[in-house]
Order: structure tokens, then sequence, then C-alpha cells
């Protein structure tokens, strides 16, 4: 009989009782760990104090990088390397007080058999909510069994008596009353029609996801797999963003000048400077003005419907960030593109949807809303947004709880007070984006949203959806909270009907959320419904969250 060198598994150590792992995702980017390990250090402090109010002891999974100035898990094999020496049994802690990318630990939680508990500090100074949200949508979709929790200083009731509830149990839950299935409601008859309607061309007609490169920041609940999405009528055309480069390189220097000039004289305002590490140069804009000729030119060459491009990875080393071009793209009153040969405008007078960040769920959920909406006589201008974070409005002007929708980099005009006057362009935060680049910032008007989301539960496509407000706040709130938060960014004043901060935390399955206006209240809750039964006609498990604007209920069926 052969002899074979067999390997050997690393032993591993066994926790004590009522001992319990904490770890910590991070960035790629070594500057972005850096620059907010001080945040994550103060929110671990003071989760460990709760944790052992409770009785129990905690033993950090990884240790502080003395040499990177952090100790954050930074690279999908460091998670992996750190995972195979832990206690596979042990109840672990995932606590996030930034952004994070969820490949780094999700191979980990994936194979680990003890109580998972994810955890992120109630703040917007660093994203730690919109990285927990992505990493449960990222469990979620894997069938991972975890629970969740957040709060402001770890102290609060509803924090305490559910992290004691894990602890010991290994469980805690959340009340999620608020969503009810689509199939128990009323939907009104021209509404059901047009859905089907609509729903019947794209199965029978198809379309097409232009994706220039897949899985941005690890968001693994970002990518819908081929054999979920096609059955909706919608395809993807797998694209590259060495190839957009590329054609940025065609684009002469006039067709990227009479852009800029084009911004310019609809009255966007640049806020520029010389200095190319810190500040937005004229140079970064025509760059990006290139990759947005160049975007809608390769649109049109594959024939899509909408088109996402990845921009945190790869070409923010060699190109200025791509928020201008999103944003743009996403506004019907954008710049013509022609053909290479000049004798076509491409999409004239349409929008073309973007999925920030290639959120593929959000590409759907993107093109399913601009054909509800165009058939509906409403604004077809959509765009995913950060649930960055909420707060009392400090000014008095409402009583309701006020969520910080906080898109990284740009959304349409058409969303702003005062559209492309009301748009500014500064420098991308150079932590993240070290070849800098135009956001396209502005303040979302006040009006009547229809907010939604895509995701995968149990190996199907699912859609929340629910209707909320924009309320206008005085400039001094909106600035509070913009420093809360990134002031580079565009920001939404949201109010969600019937859903509160812990209801949507507990239920929403993703860091992004999509927002569409509608001319009225009435409008949107039609709109919002048309929506809903064009997803469960596409074979979709649909929900419908919260209630009217009024406070009431949804008539039954």
């Amino acid at each position: 009989m052969s002899k074979y060198e067999l390997p050997t598994l690393k032993k591993r150590p066994k926790l004590k009782k009522k001992e319990v792992y904490l770890l910590a995702s991070g960035d790629l980017r070594i500057s972005a760990n850096q620059m907010c390990w001080d945040a994550q250090a103060e929110m671990e402090k003071d989760l460990t104090a709760a944790i052992e109010a409770a009785g129990y002891s905690v033993v950090r999974a990884h240790s502080y990088k003395a040499d990177e100035k952090h100790g954050f898990i930074a690279s999908q094999t460091e998670g992996m390397q750190i995972f195979a020496e832990l206690d596979p049994k042990a109840p672990i802690i995932v606590a996030e007080a930034v952004w994070q990318y969820s490949h780094h630990v999700l191979s980990g939680l994936i194979t680990h058999e003890g109580p998972i508990l994810t955890a992120a500090n109630w703040s917007g100074t660093w994203p730690g909510l919109v990285g927990m949200l992505n990493l449960n949508g990222s469990l979620t979709k894997a069938g991972v069994k975890y629970s969740t929790l957040w709060s402001e200083d770890f102290t609060d009731d509803y924090f305490t008596s559910r992290l004691k509830k894990w602890l010991e149990t290994g469980k805690c839950k959340h009340s999620v009353k608020h969503a009810v299935p689509l199939s128990k409601l009323k939907v009104d008859n021209s509404v059901r029609k047009l859905a089907q309607a609509l729903a019947n061309q794209l199965q029978s007609e198809k379309a097409i996801m232009g994706v220039f490169d897949e899985g941005c920041m690890g968001m693994f609940n970002a990518i819908i797999p081929d054999h979920l999405l096609n059955p909706t009528g919608v395809y993807k055309e797998r694209l590259s963003q060495s190839a957009l480069y590329a054609e940025m390189r065609n684009v002469s220097d006039d067709e990227a000048t009479a852009v800029y000039q084009w911004y310019l004289k609809k009255g966007m305002k640049f806020h520029t400077g010389s200095t190319h590490e810190t500040d937005l140069t004229e140079e970064q804009i025509l760059l990006q003005c290139k990759m947005y000729i160049a975007a809608v030119r390769i649109a049109d060459d594959f024939g899509c419907h909408t088109i996402g491009i990845q921009y945190q990875q790869g070409l923010k080393d060699i190109a200025p960030a791509s928020d201008l071009v999103e944003g743009t793209l996403n506004n019907e009153d954008r710049p013509p593109v022609k053909s290479r040969d000049g004798k076509r405008e491409l999409y004239k007078g349409e929008a073309i949807p973007h999925f920030n960040e290639v959120d593929e769920c959000a590409g759907l959920d993107g093109l399913l809303t601009y054909r509800v909406h165009k058939a509906m006589g409403q604004p077809v201008e959509n765009t995913l947004h950060d649930i960055r974070w909420g707060d009392k409005d400090a000014s008095g002007t409402v009583d309701d709880y006020v969520w910080v929708l906080l898109i990284s980099g740009a959304a349409p005009p058409a969303h702003f007070i005062d559209g492309w006057k009301g748009a500014e362009g500064l420098r991308q935060v150079p932590m993240f984006f070290p070849a800098g680049g135009s956001t396209l910032r502005g303040i979302s008007k006040p009006g009547e949203l229809v907010w939604s989301r895509v995701y995968i539960e149990g190996g199907k496509l699912k859609m929340d959806l629910g209707r909320a407000g924009v309320v206008e706040l005085p400039r001094e709130e909106t600035d509070r909270r913009w420093k809360e938060t990134t002031e580079q960014w565009p920001i939404m004043h949201a109010v969600t009907y019937g859903v509160s901060r812990d209801q949507m935390m507990a239920k929403h399955q993703s860091n992004h959320i999509q927002v569409a206006y509608a001319n009225s209240a009435a409008e949107a809750d039609k709109a919002m419904f048309a929506k809903a039964t064009l997803a469960a006609e596409l074979g979709m498990e649909v929900k419908i969250c919260g209630t009217r604007k009024n406070g009431k209920s949804w008539p039954e069926a």
C-alpha cells in the first residue's frame, strides 16, 4: 500500500466558558484603515465594557498591527489565516465602526459553527453602520445564521437586553412586523395590468446589464448569480474597467471640454485647486468627462439598458473616480454624447440607469424603477444611497426621525434643490481616491419617495419596498449632518413612513437603498405597488414595509 504525506491541520484553541471572540473587518486601503482606527478602538472599548458588564470576557481574535498602525483584518487571505486558528464553535462578534470589505471575513463566518453577532456603533463619523449592513446582506445571501445589534454608546436597554440574550442563547431578535407580503395587500387592477405588461415585455424582449468588473469591495451581497437574474429577462454583459480606460484615451480633448462647458453652463459649481493630491483640478474633471463619453459609447456598443462601474479598486489608481459620470448618467438632462463617427446622439433624451459600485441588486432595481416610472409619467431619475446614519432633527423643524442617506459620491441632479444649479463638484476623499475626481453633490429636494431593495435570501431574489418623504432642513442642520458624515457627498434627509430606525436596521438586507421621487404621495403609492407587482411577476418574493404617509396601513386583499 502506498503511503502519502497527509496534511495536518493547525491545532485550534478552545475558548473558556463565557469567553467571546471579537474581530474587526476593515478596508483594503491602508490609508482608510489607519485614518479610521481610533474610532474603531473607541467603539471596541465601549462594546467590551458592555460584554463584561454582562458577565463575559472578550478575546480579540487578531492583534493590533504596529507596523501598519491599525488592528483591522485587511484582506481575504488574512481573514482565512485568522479563522484557521480560532475555536470553530466559540461565539464571535464582528464589531464595525468603519466601512469594511465583507469578503475579508465571509469565508470564515460561512464555516464558523458557533453563534455569530454583527455589531456597529450608531455614528456617522465613519460608515460602520454601512459596513455592518453590507456584511449582514452578505451573510443572508450565503445562508449563514447570525444576529445583529447597534447602539450609540452600548448602554441603552434595547442593546444591553439583546446582547445578554445573545450571550446566553446565541440568538437575539428584533420586530419586523412592519414588513407585510405583497400577496396580502390590495393592488389596483390598472396597476396590476401595467406591471404584467412590463414583465411580459422584459421577459420577451430582454435587457442587458453592463457590468464593468464584478464584486466591488468584496460586496458578496451585490452580485446576482446568472441563474437568478436571467429568469427576470435581464442578462449580464461582462465588461472591463480596462476597456473603459482604453476608450477614455480615444476621446478627444475637444469632446471632453464640451462636456465640461455643458456642466458650467447648467450652473454646476466646481471647487477646484492646483494641488492634485488634495484638490480637485480641471485635469481630473476633464478625465471624468472622457470617462462619461467612453461609458456611454461602450453602453451603446453592447446595447446596455443599465450599466455599473466598480471604480473603488483598479481604476482609482489610474483615473479619477467615476462619481461625476454616474450621477450624470442617471439624469435625463445630461450632456449629449455622439457616436464615434459623429452621426448619432446616443440614448438621446434618456437617462442611462447606472448602479453605483456595480451593485447588481441596485442595477436590477434601477432598471425596473426606470421602466415603471417612465410608463406612469413619474420622474425616472433614481439612485442608490448608503443608509449612512440617522438622528433627530436638532433644529426642531420636524419631529420625525430623519435618516441621512448619503451616496458615496454622486446622485442625479434632478434630485437636488435647484437641479444642476444646486449641484457642486468637490474632490473625492483622498484616503479613498488618490487620483481624485469630482463628486456630484447636492441637497435632495423635499418630496415623496419610493424606496426599495432587491436582495438574495434562501437562494431566491426578493424585494422590500416602502414609502418615504424627503424633508427640507435649515442649512445649519444640513451642515451639521454633513460634518458628522462626509461633506463631499450628496445628502438626502429622509423620513421612512411607518418604519422606525430599529425596524429598518433589523430588516434591511444591504448597505444600499434605492430611491426615486414621484410627483405626489398618491402617485408614489401607485408607483410603489406597480414596481412591487412587477417584481412579483418576475418571480421575486416581495414585501411592503411600513405605512402610507398618513400612518394608515395598506388595504388588505
